[in-house]
């Protein structure tokens, strides 16, 4: 599956992405992404910062689920694929590891460029698109401004 402006959009808005992985028993773990990338139309690239867990469940377990929301828009999107796990002393981290290295500066160490493959994109969508629809994107950010306690354009 191929990403598309409107994923590209929303995913270049968003904070963090949420990678979800399975451990070897069963386990599930969910845990936020801070540096992130899409390499190309089929492939995103997350940082292991901190990531001892995910980096060990893809390992065991390649498949990955990834999410995507903005909080204010209500809305998002969900990638499923396989993922692996690629070392700086491994030849693709110049190409995969890059992009989170170059994000990362000095803030950050980048122990692995996690590359993950989609398979398929959903859109996530905040029930209040269909319960509802007459909202206008204007309104449903006022509103989550204000469930949030958001103060546009206050402080940085």
């Amino acid at each position: 599956m191929k990403i598309n402006q409107a994923f590209r959009e929303d995913a270049g808005r968003a904070v963090l992405c949420w990678l979800a992985t399975v451990s070897a028993d069963g386990q599930p773990n969910v845990t936020p992404k801070e540096l992130f990338a899409i390499h190309d139309d089929e492939t995103l690239l997350i940082a292991d910062i901190l990531s001892t867990n995910s980096v060990r469940n893809i390992r065991g377990n390649p498949k990955v689920c990834v999410s995507f929301v903005d909080v204010f828009a209500q809305r998002g999107f969900k990638v499923e694929g396989m993922a692996r796990v690629v070392a700086p002393d491994e030849p693709d981290f110049s190409q995969f590891g890059a992009p989170l290295v170059t994000l990362a500066g000095e803030a950050f160490p980048v122990r692995h460029a996690i590359v993950v493959s989609i398979a398929r994109i959903s859109r996530i969508w905040a029930p209040s698109y269909s319960l509802v629809p007459e909202r206008t994107d204007a309104e449903r950010q006022a509103e989550a401004y204000r469930s949030y306690g958001v103060i546009p354009g206050a402080g940085t």
